[in-house]
């Protein structure tokens, strides 16, 4: 196979996700939200939550019972400045652009605003929510528990979520500063990535039960889901390289997440029952907008913050590296090495594309790779 053959257009693929996601059940205003948050993670170069999780964390789901393709957004309680919200196990992209847009708009009448939700789903990207606040001329933080998957310092239990803790920031340059990462050193979403490629997970990554480092990928999502490994907190294993930081930091998101809502957290969020059977994962979000107008003002922002980054960018280079980059900057740079082509597809989603279509009678898709 050729390296362009793998390749699929926006438009098509866009459309694509659309319909599959409407043939699951998904409203149409609803399946373009869900379509855009999953692709603008290929836009920015980020498989591991892009196309590759399509039918498996979003589809899947849907049709094990697990999460409804109708979302139910409830506005649980309300005031000037802050909101807490009930996805009903809908989906989370729904859910997370709903929240942020409120918190948006009550950072636009009242300098700041807060959103939570709880009993969500996956929610994607989280940069696409701090984008969201960046565009606005907000400055956007926001934040999501998950299926436990990270083990506290000094622990070997999968305790915590990957627990990503979001910003974004306007700039006065072609792309917004977001610092997107999950607080572990490595999230699930990038192994089962490694497993679709055939590749091992690093070694320091991800630790078993008797303080191991594991690399079979295969075999670690096995082990994720049955307690036998658990993911490595951003720093590392122990306190000597600072992992203690990151499972601080996972804390911080985990209690956002599910304090203010009331909604679930650490081991409750399992996705698995008593019996041993699938259930919806009720995850928590938390979505922060600050309104930059209210301080000295966007344009004043803008400039401070692209001035920072251009002195970083500017400073001295270590032996052999060519670039220092800033928060967003590489997605900016993949964005535009993509946006005249498309979305590469591996051999193992475009199987997956063509079963959908076949599934879902969409006869009229003829895509490059086939």
């Amino acid at each position: 196979m050729s390296e362009k053959t793998n390749v699929v257009g926006w438009e098509m693929i866009t459309q694509f996700v659309i319909d599959a996601f409407k043939g699951y059940g998904i409203p149409e205003e609803d399946a373009k939200i869900c379509a855009d948050v999953l692709l603008e993670s290929d836009k920015r170069g980020i498989e591991s939550h892009g196309v590759n999780r399509f039918k498996p964390i979003y589809l899947d789901r849907i049709k094990a019972g697990i999460q409804n393709p109708v979302t139910r957004f409830e506005v649980v309680k309300e005031t000037a400045t802050t909101a807490v919200v009930d996805g009903h196990d809908g989906m989370g992209q729904v859910v997370g652009y709903k929240a942020m847009n409120m918190a948006i708009e009550k950072a636009k009448k009242f300098g700041m605003g807060m959103v939570v939700a709880r009993n969500s789903t996956h929610y994607g990207i989280a940069g696409y929510y701090a984008t969201m606040a960046a565009q606005a001329g907000c400055i956007g933080i926001t934040g999501t528990n998950a299926r436990p998957s990270i083990a506290p310092t000094f622990g070997v239990e999968n305790m915590l979520g990957t627990n990503p803790l979001t910003f974004g920031m306007p700039t006065d340059e072609a792309f917004p500063f977001v610092l997107d990462c999950a607080t572990s050193i490595t999230q699930r979403g990038r192994i089962e990535y490694y497993a679709r490629v055939n590749k091992e997970t690093p070694a320091g990554m991800v630790i078993g039960r008797d303080g191991t480092a594991l690399t079979d990928s295969d075999q670690i999502l096995i082990d994720l889901n049955t307690g036998k490994a658990a993911l490595a907190p951003l720093g590392g294993i122990g306190e000597e390289l600072a992992g203690y930081k990151g499972y601080g930091y996972a804390t911080v998101v985990e209690i956002l997440s599910a304090a203010l809502q009331q909604g679930n957290f650490l081991r409750a969020l399992s996705g698995i029952g008593e019996q041993g059977e699938k259930v919806p994962f009720h995850l928590g979000h938390f979505f922060m907008a600050i309104d930059t107008e209210a301080f000295m003002g966007l344009e004043a922002f803008k400039k401070t913050c692209g001035d920072i980054l251009r002195e970083l960018r500017g400073s001295t280079k270590a032996p052999g590296e060519e670039h220092i980059y800033t928060a967003g900057e590489k997605e900016y740079l993949i964005w535009q090495e993509r946006k005249d082509s498309g979305v590469p597809i591996n051999a193992a989603v475009q199987k997956e594309f063509m079963s959908i279509r076949d599934e879902l009678g969409l006869a009229h898709y003829r895509f490059p790779f086939e």
